[in-house]
C-alpha cells in the first residue's frame, strides 16, 4: 500500500484547526487511559490501521497492559474493564456506528450513570475527533510506522 497524499500538506489551514480540536480533546479532563481505549475501539470498528497502531502504542507507553489492549475488541465479554470504561466503550460503538441504529434512550440513560452531562459531551467530541482522523487516514492511505525487517 502506498500513501495517496499528505493531507496536512494539501490543506494546512483546516488541518491546523483539526489539530487544535484534537489538542482540546486530549486536554479536556477525561482520563487519558479512557481516551486511549475509545480511540482504539473506534479505530478498530472503522478499520484504520494507522490509528489502531498509534493508539495501541501510545496506550502501552502510558501504562496500559497488553492484555487489555488485545481485549478492547471484545470488551463486552471481558471482566478487565471498569463499569465506566464499559459505558464509554458501549457509547463509542453506538456513536461510531450511529447510522446503523442511532443512540438508544437506554444507552443514553445507562451512560449517564457513569458520566456527567459535561463529560458525555466531551466523550462525544472525542469520538467525533477520532472518527475524523479515521476518515482522513483511511481514504488517503496513511501508513503507520513499519519496521523494515518485519514489513511484508
Amino acid at each position: 500500500m502506498k500513501q495517496r497524499l499528505q493531507f496536512f500538506a494539501k490543506a494546512p489551514e483546516i488541518m491546523k484547526a483539526v489539530s487544535a480540536l484534537n489538542k482540546a480533546v486530549d486536554e479536556c479532563g477525561l482520563e487519558v487511559s479512557l481516551l486511549h481505549l475509545i480511540k482504539l475501539r473506534a479505530s478498530q470498528i472503522n478499520g484504520c490501521s494507522y490509528c489502531v497502531e498509534m493508539h495501541s502504542r501510545e496506550a502501552r507507553r502510558d501504562g496500559e497492559t497488553e492484555t487489555r489492549l488485545y481485549l478492547v475488541a471484545a470488551w463486552n465479554e471481558s471482566p478487565l474493564f471498569s463499569e465506566r470504561e464499559r459505558a464509554a466503550l458501549a457509547w463509542t460503538e453506538a456513536v461510531t456506528l450511529i447510522a446503523d441504529s442511532g443512540v438508544s434512550e437506554e444507552l443514553y440513560a445507562s451512560t449517564l450513570q457513569h458520566f456527567s452531562e459535561e463529560e458525555l459531551v466531551k466523550l462525544s467530541v472525542a469520538l467525533g475527533m477520532i472518527n475524523t482522523w479515521n476518515r482522513l487516514c483511511i481514504p488517503f492511505h496513511a501508513i503507520h510506522p513499519v519496521e523494515k525487517a518485519k514489513a511484508a
